[in-house]
């Protein structure tokens, strides 16, 4: 039986091809403009992919722990296995990762990526909305993750259209029982233990979508174990990224 509750971690490998949110389902095309794939190499050599999202004309907002060499982002798309007319391959010309961002404890897990050009606003891409500075979430409200991650533990089993879940926000206390580095202040815990329903491997820095809104980034959880997972809290980090969308 699966875990009821998987998310990512970063500790697993990210593997090109691995294509599904598990427990969700898929979304009608193109109706989350803002999803972004992102494809790179990492120091091994290995082809590797993330989520990430559209929050401007030139940037993508995805995690820190996606950083390789050779990034692409692709916009626009639904199937991956298919040359839609809607999608816009752009090359990313910086990988901007949180300074303080720390592999070990996975704390401030959020890098802009600045394309090479501009974004072209159609009705397959759109940037998503970030939550206002006093924008809170609190335990019982009902948000969305999206992604083209694995869609089981299975790793034979595979889509490559995009899916998406609903994941309720959980009480801060219960995420510090399961993961000993947990902050409250620049995270946010989320999952459905009633429900096989997660984001898994390939959807790490895809948005939390709250009214509209992203609220977290996809960061890491607990492979194997029946737990809620980790989100970096995009409201703590919105002087960092204005701050460098405007400088770069």
């Amino acid at each position: 039986m699966l875990p009821v509750l998987i998310l990512m971690t970063i500790l697993l490998p990210l593997e090109a091809g691995a294509e599904e949110i598990i427990g969700g389902h898929e979304v009608k095309p193109h109706s989350r403009p803002y999803m972004a794939h992102v494809k790179f190499v990492k120091v091994d050599g290995n082809r590797s992919v993330c989520g990430g999202f559209l929050v401007q004309d030139y940037f993508v907002l995805t995690a820190a722990h996606c950083t390789g060499r050779s990034m692409k982002v692709i916009l626009g798309a639904h199937n991956l296995h298919v040359q839609e007319k809607t999608q816009q391959i752009i090359p990313v010309k910086r990988a901007i990762p949180h300074p303080a961002y720390n592999r070990e404890d996975h704390i401030n897990d959020i890098m802009l990526l600045k394309l090479e050009s501009k974004a072209k606003k159609t009705r397959a891409v759109r940037p998503l909305n970030l939550p206002r500075p006093n924008d809170m979430v609190k335990p019982g409200d009902v948000c969305r993750v999206a992604g083209w991650g694995q869609m089981s533990v299975d790793v034979t089993k595979r889509t490559s259209r995009l899916q998406e879940a609903k994941l309720i926000i959980q009480e801060d206390k219960e995420c510090k029982k399961l993961f000993h580095h947990y902050s409250e202040t620049t995270e946010i815990c989320a999952g459905d233990p009633k429900k096989i329903q997660a984001a898994y491997k390939g959807d790490s820095g895809g948005p939390l979508v709250c009214e509209n809104r992203a609220y977290g980034v996809v960061s890491y959880g607990k492979n194997g174990t029946i737990s809620s997972g980790v989100f970096t809290k995009v409201v703590y980090f919105l002087p960092w990224i204005s701050r460098n969308m405007k400088l770069l």
